[in-house]
């Protein structure tokens, strides 16, 4: 495939476009997973902080749906469709900055490539969607700061700070940024600590993080405690987390770009000058600590691979720029990377098949006996989690309306949950549009948010009447879990969620009669 080389800006305007569409269309169009569903919390409840992520993300979901005006899955994913079409404009700036127009464009390709920038950062509302934007902003300023000249200083390190800090409001692993600015600043440029503008820039960004530094003052410093219990220094080796790890992160960054990163590396460490010294540096140096210290807690313990997944989001910029230095230019055009293109292919593969696995279940993925039982029917198929939450309102109603008719419930008896995820998803699919209250039963390390949500809604009342659903795919055996709570627990009636004709899920209903 050829292009032209002084077209590079109108194949990026279509870029952008083609990939703001498909985005949209998706978000729309695929119900919420567990994460997104519980981050609709934050905006329904604002706060300075929350139990395990700052603000940022319920933030930006209030702002994008006028305050949950509109509240369906494509407003409340808004906010990641034009992020992300942001950031693939701003990697490509980045390219242009650090190499040429021809390495930003292909940076903005491996980008949209990536599956955790696409899909998880630029389809799913998640706090790495603030995250990549702020980060990318942040590191684009740095990057001017030490490529300016004096008189320009004050500009770029004010901007750099503000993006850095409202990263760090986005997700607490963005204080990567300094860390990587400030081993920059130790090894190769000193003189930059006789710079006003870098303490005016590090302050901005403190200001920045004192919602979050308010919020666990008036929390115990819950949130620092839960995610230190998370990562360990030490602990027994666990020579298979690694390996997970490895192999997540090559999935979540789509396997082709991970050996393109790889092999831009290996030349840069053998020789191959393709980067001037401060873009390579810095970069460098805010990547790798990062990558490196969650390698570390994964021999320990296992970690999620998207932990990492913003550092290899910047080290993009490597293949993109290696890829741009080994091309020719014949006559004004530039014949497109294998790489590239697979790397794209591979994309649209996952897409196109993921999305049909979800709605279809082709594929069976209930493996072992006990996941084709009724009672963990579809625990071990991960499409679960976002597929048929739609479908329970109408049935739940139903049976909710019987019982009332009975005099067996009450119109005001709310609904009682174990575990974050699937409260969450029911409070927003089921619950919430019924007018009923969902509360936790358990401590904060199982439900999170709930123990704050708990109170704003009046709290748990003894002796009251209960709803409890009960997930095939995220089964809990009621004896064990609500009989030292309740006075009696009364099976009610199951939902079958159907996925073209076949069971997908089970919702077993209860009534839980007299909290204790």
């Amino acid at each position: 495939m050829e292009i032209q080389e002084n077209k590079i800006d109108k194949y990026i305007i279509w870029l952008l476009i083609i990939s703001a569409l498909v985005r949209g269309f998706l978000a729309a169009f695929v119900e919420f997973g567990n994460d997104e569903v519980y981050y609709w919390t934050y905006a329904m409840y604002p706060d300075w902080s929350h139990f395990d992520h700052p603000g940022m993300v319920g933030w930006i979901m209030q702002i994008f749906s006028l305050n949950l005006l509109f509240s369906s899955e494509f407003a409340l994913r808004l906010s990641s469709i034009i992020f992300m079409t942001v950031d693939t404009y701003i990697i490509y700036r980045l390219g242009c900055l650090i190499k040429n127009k021809l390495a930003g464009f292909y940076a903005a390709l491996l980008y949209t490539a990536s599956l955790y920038c696409f899909i998880i950062t630029g389809i799913f509302i998640m706090p790495d969607t603030p995250l990549m934007l702020f980060t990318l902003l942040s590191i684009y300023c740095f990057l001017l700061s030490f490529r300016s000249e004096a008189e320009e200083f004050g500009k770029h390190y004010v901007l750099a700070g503000l993006f850095a800090g409202l990263a760090i409001l986005s997700k607490y692993s963005a204080g990567f940024i300094w860390i990587g600015v400030g081993l920059y600043i130790l090894f190769y440029d000193r003189k930059q600590l006789k710079n006003k503008y870098l303490y005016l820039s590090a302050l901005i960004t403190a200001v920045c993080m004192l919602p979050i530094l308010i919020w666990n003052i008036q929390n115990d410093f819950i949130s620092f405690t839960f995610h230190g219990d998370r990562v360990s220094l030490f602990g027994k080796l666990q020579p298979g987390d690694f390996i997970m790890e490895i192999l997540g992160e090559t999935g979540y960054n789509n396997p082709i770009n991970y050996v393109l990163i790889i092999t831009a590396l290996v030349a840069l460490f053998k020789g191959k000058k393709y980067l001037d010294e401060t873009s390579r540096r810095l970069l460098l140096l805010f990547a790798l600590p990062f990558i490196g210290v969650f390698w570390f807690f994964s021999l320990t313990r296992p970690i999620l691979p998207h932990w990492s997944a913003p550092a290899f989001s910047l080290l993009l910029l490597f293949p993109a720029s290696y890829l741009a230095d080994k091309q020719s230019v014949k006559e004004g055009e530039i014949k497109l990377p294998k790489p590239i293109i697979a790397t794209l292919s591979l994309l649209v593969f996952i897409l196109v098949f993921g999305t049909i696995e979800i709605k279809t279940g082709i594929i069976p993925l209930n493996f072992g006996e006990r996941s084709k039982t009724v009672r963990y029917y579809g625990e071990t198929d991960l499409t679960t989690t976002i597929y048929g939450w739609r479908s329970i309102k109408d049935n739940f109603q139903k049976i909710r309306q019987e019982k009332i008719d009975e005099g067996l419930m009450k119109e005001e008896d709310g609904m009682v949950g174990l575990k974050w995820f699937p409260m969450a998803n029911l409070d927003y699919y089921v619950a919430n549009p019924l007018g009923i209250n969902v509360f936790g039963l358990r401590d904060a390390s199982e439900i999170h948010k709930y123990v704050w949500i708990n109170e704003y809604r009046g709290g748990l009342q003894k002796g009251a009447d209960y709803w409890f659903l009960n997930l095939s795919s995220d089964y809990y055996e009621p004896q064990r879990y609500l009989k030292d709570k309740f006075d009696e627990i009364v099976p009610c009636d199951t939902i079958t969620v159907e996925r073209c004709g076949k069971p997908a899920n089970y919702i077993f209903v209860y009534m839980c009669k007299g909290l204790k």
